[in-house]
């Protein structure tokens, strides 16, 4: 199978599992979509986010070597569907401590800014709850950025800022 030519022949579930389940817990073939969620070709990266994600859920593993080059590509200009699936991944997973400090920073980041999808909000707060585990002094500073959008927030968030209020001990 070559996997970019399928990722291009069609966006959908039944068509991702496909793809997923010929990369198994092949690294060699997780190696190669990689490279295409990395790419630069906006179809590619934003169809493969979706397979990466499938995949690491099924073999967490996979994804380990990959996690500092991850990070950094939030730091790009990169499709919500990249950023949304990484940061889904890296709240079920346990970062290495050397990323806690930017992978926080992104997250607070996405957090403020207005314009990021609330899908991506809802994760990168609860990568920074994770986070807030190991360094409880993010505690207040997260309390306070989730307490700020909370009056004018969706549903969706309402529902995850409250957990992770509750979850870092801080009632609302």
């Amino acid at each position: 199978m070559k996997i970019r030519e399928e990722i291009l022949k069609e966006h959908s579930r039944t068509q991702a599992e496909k793809i997923a389940s010929y990369i198994g817990e092949n690294e060699i073939r997780f190696a190669e979509l990689m490279k295409l969620f990395f790419g630069n070709t906006y179809r590619v990266t934003q169809r493969a986010a979706w397979i990466v994600s499938i995949c690491t859920e099924r073999n967490p593993f996979l994804i380990e070597p990959f996690l500092s080059k991850m990070v950094n590509n939030l730091e790009r200009e990169v499709h919500d569907a990249v950023k949304r699936n990484t940061l889904r991944i890296f709240q079920s997973i346990e970062l290495p401590k050397k990323l806690w400090g930017k992978t926080a920073n992104i997250c607070f980041r996405f957090l403020i800014d207005a314009d990021e999808p609330i899908a991506v909000k809802v994760f990168a707060m609860t990568v920074l709850s994770n986070i807030c585990i190991y360094e409880p002094e993010l505690k207040n500073e997260l309390k306070l950025v989730l307490e700020d959008q909370l009056e004018n927030a969706s549903a969706g968030f309402k529902s995850r800022a409250q957990k992770v209020l509750n979850g870092i001990n801080i009632s609302y």
